[in-house]
């Protein structure tokens, strides 16, 4: 056990210091000035949704940014790394990464606790290879994290960092290159520090950390003091039995939970103008994304290194797929981030029925029974020949396209001449998309609930989409999301042309 003494200069980057812990969850804005200083990638205000019993008919499922704190959630959404995941279909717990010990009720809320269960150093040595130098707790599983957390082709590059997945836990990792003199190692010395937690959403927290450890471990071979310190500071409490989930507070405790498909578990903290970054790389390709997303399709995204912001773009994918309607969405596929992947994840990919990942190994565009969707730089392309369609934009995609830039516009002016800082571009990309998203499935859902649930070009044309070349989409949103309604679209052979009745 590392005495108090030892602890504090070497945690003094962290989050929140045990001193200034209050009874009662931070206001928004001690929890901006904390979170500021955590990381050389900044936050910006986290979104909350408010669903609002006093719809308007016009506007179903209204969606507010609301920085900080949400009324409606049981719990503290923590900047933009808040986690509204309920149980899923593979049984992981619910809240990925709650304990007791990881969050605790107060009188505003539930306030995030940390939940890290290993802390690794990997090193790269020129006879065997990738390995694990040193790991704390000593029986932590790493099988494949020496790859994981060091991407293929790192050689080429002086600093990296990774998201990625293990098992039913996520990890972080930073990568650093130094040339050294020495003919042992080749003229290099390459090394990744990272860590697992049942959670991405606090990772970020520690970005700062770990890069400062990687250049420590770089300079300082096997000093790992500062590391033994962070865990036994941050380490999880996990339940008798070894099957790796850490323990979920009572349901009864958290008061009403939110629907997973509320907010997604999608949400990492990632550098101020990572959506912006988003929406320039695809351009208008973005609308094709949105729909593969919606769909729930495997998305395999290729990059060679560095892949730190190409692990963005994951999350930035996912972002896409966001609906706000309780209980919409629960019997579909869940669309699952892995991150970085690599030729270890092929097994567990096989099984995977949705989900979205990045690779820096150009031999996953050959496994083309992995993926649905693979893109290479922009080139977005599928090889199963049903959607091929969905690859081609039409004008309702080019016209939502359109408004997305015209209201991003309208935000960086509103920020530039008035100072309006209540709002970013995070919160108006998912926002967006989210409204989209509602408003199809609440008038898909509301016609199948009517006395006729006839979908005619009228009712396609209101929900944003072009009744003719959005017609396979259509078909396949409603056989995955088994909304029972008839699909009605005029074309010039049949006026009336009905397409069947969909489960």
């Amino acid at each position: 056990m590392v005495e108090q003494s030892d602890r504090a200069p070497l945690l003094d980057w962290e989050e929140v210091p045990p001193a200034e812990l209050a009874p009662s969850g931070p206001s928004p804005e001690t929890g901006d000035s904390i979170q500021s200083g955590l990381s050389s990638y900044p936050t910006e205000g986290s979104v909350g949704v408010d669903i609002s019993p006093n719809r308007s008919p016009a506007r179903p499922n209204s969606v507010t940014a609301v920085p900080g704190e949400s009324p409606q959630s049981p719990y503290k959404y923590s900047g933009p790394g808040g986690d509204a995941s309920a149980t899923d279909e593979e049984g992981d717990c619910a809240f990925h990464g709650l304990s007791v010990r990881d969050r605790r009720i107060t009188g505003s809320g539930w306030e995030e606790k940390d939940q890290i269960v290993a802390v690794f150093v990997v090193t790269f040595d020129t006879r065997s290879g990738n390995m694990i130098e040193w790991c704390l707790p000593q029986d932590v599983n790493l099988d494949g994290v020496e790859f994981k957390s060091m991407a293929s082709g790192s050689h080429r590059i002086s600093s990296d960092f990774i998201y990625f997945r293990k098992g039913c836990y996520f990890g972080l990792a930073c990568f650093a290159n130094m040339p050294v003199e020495s003919e042992l190692e080749r003229g290099a010395r390459m090394k990744s520090v990272g860590i697992l937690s049942p959670s991405y959403t606090l990772l970020y927290r520690y970005m700062h950390f770990l890069e400062n450890q990687v250049r420590h471990q770089l300079q300082c071979p096997g000093q790992y003091s500062p590391l033994e310190a962070f865990y036994e500071d941050k380490k999880a409490v996990l339940p008798p039995g070894g099957n790796g989930l850490v323990t979920a507070c009572p349901t009864s405790a958290l008061g009403p939970i939110v629907n997973r498909c509320m907010h997604p578990e999608m949400k990492i903290t990632h550098p101020a103008g990572c959506m912006s970054q988003f929406i320039r790389f695809f351009g208008e390709q973005i609308m094709v994304l949105w729909k593969f997303a919606l769909l729930r399709k495997r998305i395999l995204i290729f990059s060679p290194p560095p892949v730190g912001v190409v692990c963005y773009r994951v999350y930035c994918c996912c972002c896409l797929a966001n609906v706000s309607i309780p209980g919409m969405g629960l019997t579909v596929p869940e669309f699952r981030p892995f991150f970085y992947i690599n030729v270890a994840d092929i097994t567990a990919l096989e099984s995977e029925l949705s989900y979205v990942a990045c690779t820096t190994e150009k031999i996953f565009e050959e496994k083309k029974e992995l993926y649905d969707v693979y893109i290479d730089n922009q080139n977005v392309k599928t090889h199963r020949e049903s959607l091929q369609p969905l690859l081609r934009l039409n004008s309702a995609d080019r016209e939502k396209y359109r408004k997305l830039c015209e209201q991003r516009q309208m935000l960086l002016y509103s920020q530039e001449v008035d100072g309006d800082c209540t709002s970013n571009e995070e919160e108006l990309f998912i926002l967006f998309f989210m409204e989209q998203n509602n408003r199809i499935f609440q008038t898909l859902s509301e016609l199948a609930a009517s006395a006729d649930p006839t979908l005619t070009a009228e009712h396609v044309r209101a929900m944003g989409l072009d009744p003719q070349a959005d017609r396979g989409f259509l078909v396949d949103l409603l056989e995955i999301y088994g909304i029972d309604v008839m699909l009605v679209i005029d074309n010039p052979c049949c006026p009336q042309c009905c397409l069947g009745e969909l489960m």
